[in-house]
């Protein structure tokens, strides 16, 4: 299993919102025990001269092997964590996505692999279930509130 901690610099970086029935898209986030602490919406680094739309797209394609359909404007956050005792620090463009017709149909979860190999399963989640006493949180932190406001 990869360690993962937090780039010591602020990151600026593009998520896509994937629904299905309702159901939010996310990879869940491991500890360094390798325990399920919560899911994250897919996406990555923007890298320099790259638009947060390109870097998106470019995102789901390395990831899921797909194109991706970028509806309307994204929302802005900014997020500064804590994973395994390391602070990260980044800036959020987040933005709905529409999958190709018949993408993942059928499937109740994707797996992928990241730039490091590190294996990755991501499932659709309703928000409801995500961020409640004991159980898995959904973030980055404040996302929930944040999408619960789109309706």
């Amino acid at each position: 299993m990869t360690t993962w901690r937090p780039h010591p610099h602020i990151r600026v970086v593009a998520i896509g919102l994937h629904w299905r029935d309702g159901r939010l898209l996310a990879a869940e986030v491991r500890d360094d025990a390798g325990r399920i602490k919560g899911v994250r919406p897919l996406g990555g680094e923007i890298e320099f001269g790259e638009s947060w739309r390109d870097a998106l797209m470019r995102e789901f394609n390395e990831e899921l092997g797909i194109d991706v359909t970028i509806m309307g404007e994204p929302r802005m956050m900014e997020n500064i964590f804590v994973h395994e005792g390391a602070i990260g620090h980044e800036v959020m463009f987040i933005a709905e996505v529409a999958f190709p017709q018949r993408a993942f149909s059928g499937q109740d979860r994707v797996d992928f692999r990241e730039d490091n190999g590190e294996e990755i399963v991501a499932r659709w989640f309703d928000l409801a279930d995500l961020d409640l006493p004991d159980g898995l949180s959904l973030y980055p932190t404040g996302l929930k509130e944040l999408l619960l406001k789109r309706v």
